[in-house]
């Protein structure tokens, strides 16, 4: 009995192993995807005067009604994502996605301006490495990683907390202490989301429509955990002009 039940137990390890891979790939290749859209779209942006005209008051040196509505825009793109999953079908959520990344590009254009694009290059080359790294780890560890993993979400939570509250009080040091965590916290979340998403990938049956809108909510979560680890370095690393 063991000797027959010892090959189907192996290949269908196998098989979980194959559907997991092939998962992961899809998740990032729209998250590739993403990035991709997102940079170039900052890159553009910043040279266009005109649209950062747009976005600034040129004589109080803020955030104009239209810049405050294109930075908050994204943010009510991933809640509609998230709430409305169940109801949207995939190609809705990946037309949301690509938009969601076409916005980001716009709010993150003002990092041109504040950095010098080195420094933005080298964090960016950082940030790759070390989320490179998590998510290999996250995906090879034979540990449960969940416990750890809300470990994580409540450090996201304080981090949130202690940004609005930052926000009035303009602490220096403060903000110094709220990217550290924030790299620390990023980091972690990077290499739970990966095994989350492998062990998603394993138990899936099928390749339809429901896989096809989790494979986007994943490239999301992810494309999120690589975008705040890149703003927290980039305040340690970035060059300001």
């Amino acid at each position: 009995m063991n000797r027959i039940q010892q090959p189907y137990s192996q290949k269908i390890n196998f098989q979980s192993q194959a559907l997991a891979k092939t998962f992961l790939a899809n998740v990032f290749s729209w998250m590739f995807l993403a990035l991709a859209i997102t940079a170039l779209v900052a890159y553009l942006i910043a040279g266009n005067e005109s649209f950062m005209q747009l976005m600034y008051n040129t004589e109080t040196g803020g955030m104009s009604m239209t810049g405050w509505i294109i930075m908050l825009s994204p943010l009510g793109l991933v809640f509609w994502m998230s709430m409305g999953f169940a109801k949207m079908s995939a190609q809705t959520l990946t037309l949301v996605f690509l938009a969601y990344s076409i916005l980001m590009g716009l709010s993150l254009s003002f990092i041109f301006l504040a950095y010098t694009g080195a420094s933005i290059a080298k964090t960016f080359v950082i940030t790759s490495g070390m989320f490179g790294l998590m998510a290999v780890v996250g995906y090879t560890t034979k540990t449960d990683l969940s416990k750890f993993g809300s470990l994580m979400m409540m450090g996201l939570v304080g981090i949130i907390i202690a940004s609005v509250v930052n926000f009035f009080m303009k602490s220096a040091m403060m903000d110094y202490i709220i990217s550290f965590i924030g790299v620390l916290v990023f980091t972690g979340l990077t290499a739970y989301d990966v095994q989350k998403l492998k062990r998603i990938g394993a138990s899936a049956m099928s390749d339809g429509e429901g896989m096809r809108k989790i494979t986007i909510m994943g490239a999301l979560t992810l494309y999120l955990d690589f975008i705040n680890l890149f703003l927290f370095l980039l305040r340690f690393f970035g060059n300001r002009r």
